[in-house]
């Protein structure tokens, strides 16, 4: 029976280009995931959007002495042009700056503050003087108090993960003037988080064996230590607008609404497919599964806050709404031993790479390096390599000479086979278990396996070829040379396939050169045996051989 999925993958702020951290921490293993359960048969609905209203686009907009509407505008159509060209799927691609996602939002806020789990509160919050205004978290720096990271700032430290507030970080500094901040009164909305404590830790003690240690364990021990209410709006006047009167010069803050916006995101396709009440069948099946993608930095609130809001609407409407099955975040990729940062400019930028490389050389690179249990590094001289050892020389090369052989001595089209010999029935059999460990890998979040899966295969399938030449077969027993190239040929029709989640578009070209017609995943995450006598197409080589002397190059563009 097939699986009803939502993916929700992390929401980038608008304020600079995407970089490839941030491509391997959420998106690129979302969209492996969303394909092979497209082609698995599964009901995907995989969703994000740009969040418009981080303080990152303020701080931008402020540096610039532009709008945040006009920075977060610009980057938003920069990223639906990066999901195109990278090949990622989105069902609906949208960002928080909608009317849709405003009244879900607000919604939402109204129903829990009737409920009592939002309440006002008079807080201190960080003032400069030489601004004159109040401060924003992340216009505050200082020092981490758990673990002395000097970057931290005061709603986050990126390098211990925890969620901070401006007067928690040591020697705390405005952004701007480097003058020490002083508390002044001001009343918000909080999030009566503290109440949620003992439901979320049950919840995630119950049936989360399929989580990463490294998540569960982190959530575990924010609610063993007690969670504390959390102030839900700020003194700014960029963002979705508070609906209760006297706060016309506040705003609800971006980490509560943001996560929101899976749920606004669900309801705008919905809307736009015509079938406005289906986004239920992901948010209030039961059967459903709901995976969040994301980098570590932000489990606490997908594995925490959103869990607590979710269970609180749900208390305030009566309806039950699904908590995430699993939050598979990513670790950090480094470039050169420092943290990619859009802001600090420390990054391989996506735009940037795809004007001169092919998106499946990222994808593979990515995907044998993805920081699935430890932070890991990029380097150009390992992207050089894997596309030139692995792509070119196995993968590549098994297609090409395979097909551009078959093309040239058997009529442009599949050969019709004799018997199958016991090396030949062993191959696809190899196949089919690679196709089968690859999907199980891909399913359990395991995408650096899953695509390993797959490439051992290929390997074999190439010393099945070397070791029964067909080129030699040709001259000596042409049934048996057609025999060697059908089962190739075979091998190829499902590697194609077990591939195809990371590598789309040369899997979608080497389909029609096979002489398929129509998307890969139509056929279904199977090996289909090819039929005697299709015609093939005219076969040009996948991947292309990059020079060693563009490591030089690229790296000295790194800003590290």
């Amino acid at each position: 029976m097939a699986e009803r999925i939502l993916l929700g993958v992390a929401w980038p702020y608008a304020n600079g280009s995407l970089h490839i951290g941030q491509l391997v921490g959420a998106y690129l293993p979302a969209d492996i995931f969303a394909r092979y359960h497209r082609t698995a048969g599964n009901d995907v609905l995989m969703v994000s959007g740009s969040d418009v209203h981080g303080t990152p686009i303020t701080v931008r907009a402020e540096q610039e002495g532009r709008s945040p509407e006009e920075v977060a505008s610009q980057y938003h159509e920069e990223f639906l042009e990066c999901w195109e060209k990278m090949g990622i799927s989105f069902d609906c691609y949208t960002s928080t700056g909608t009317e849709n996602h405003a009244r879900v939002t607000q919604d939402i806020f109204l129903k829990l503050l009737e409920t009592g789990d939002i309440f006002k509160q008079t807080m201190e919050l960080p003032y400069c003087t030489v601004e004159g205004r109040f401060l924003l978290d992340r216009y505050v720096e200082g020092t981490c108090p758990h673990c002395g990271d000097d970057g931290a700032r005061g709603d986050q430290c990126d390098s211990c993960g925890r969620v901070l507030d401006p007067f928690d970080l040591k020697n705390p500094k405005c952004k701007f003037d480097l003058s020490t901040p002083e508390p002044r009164e001001s009343e918000h909305f909080f999030l009566r988080l503290s109440a949620y404590s003992d439901a979320l830790k049950a919840w995630l003690n119950d049936d989360k064996e399929h989580w990463r240690k490294s998540v569960r364990n982190f959530a575990l021990g924010l609610t063993e230590q007690g969670l504390l209410d959390r102030s839900i709006t700020r003194d700014m006047t960029w963002g979705v607008a508070i609906p209760v009167e006297g706060f016309e010069t506040k705003r609800i803050y971006v980490w509560f609404e943001a996560v929101i916006g899976y749920l606004s995101a669900a309801i705008e396709w919905a809307e736009k497919e015509g079938t406005p009440e289906r986004w239920r069948e992901w948010w209030q099946d039961p059967e459903a599964k709901s995976y969040y993608f994301i980098g570590k930095d932000n489990i606490w609130f997908h594995a925490l806050i959103w869990p607590a809001q979710l269970m609180g609407y749900g208390k305030a409407t009566g309806e039950t709404y699904n908590l995430p099955y699993d939050v598979p975040a990513n670790q950090f990729l480094t470039i050169k031993g420092s943290k990619a940062s859009t802001s600090k400019r420390i990054a391989v930028w996506v735009p940037d790479f795809l004007e001169r490389y092919d998106p499946d050389t990222l994808r593979y690179y990515l995907t044998t390096i993805m920081p699935e249990t430890a932070d890991a590094d990029f380097t150009w001289a390992g992207l050089v390599q894997r596309n030139n050892d692995e792509l070119v020389a196995t993968w590549g090369n098994l297609v090409n000479r395979v097909l551009t052989f078959t093309y040239k001595n058997f009529d442009k089209s599949v050969p019709e086979p004799g018997d199958l010999s016991d090396a030949d029935r062993a191959l696809i059999s190899r196949v089919e278990e690679a196709l089968e460990e690859a999907g199980r890998e891909i399913a359990a979040c395991n995408f650096r396996a899953g695509l390993e899966a797959g490439m051992s295969a290929a390997r074999e399938a190439n010393r099945y070829v070397e070791d029964n030449a067909p080129w030699k077969l040709l001259k000596e027993d042409r049934e048996r040379c057609a025999t060697v190239l059908y089962t190739a040929i075979a091998a190829i029709n499902g590697l194609k396939t077990a591939l195809y989640p990371f590598l789309p578009f040369t899997c979608q070209k080497l389909h029609g050169y096979l002489g398929n017609e129509g998307p890969v995943q139509a056929g279904g995450w199977r090996l289909v045996m090819p039929s005697a006598g299709r015609p093939l197409a005219e076969t040009e080589p996948l991947f292309k051989k990059l020079d060693p002397d563009i490591v030089e190059e690229e790296e000295a563009k790194l800003g590290v």
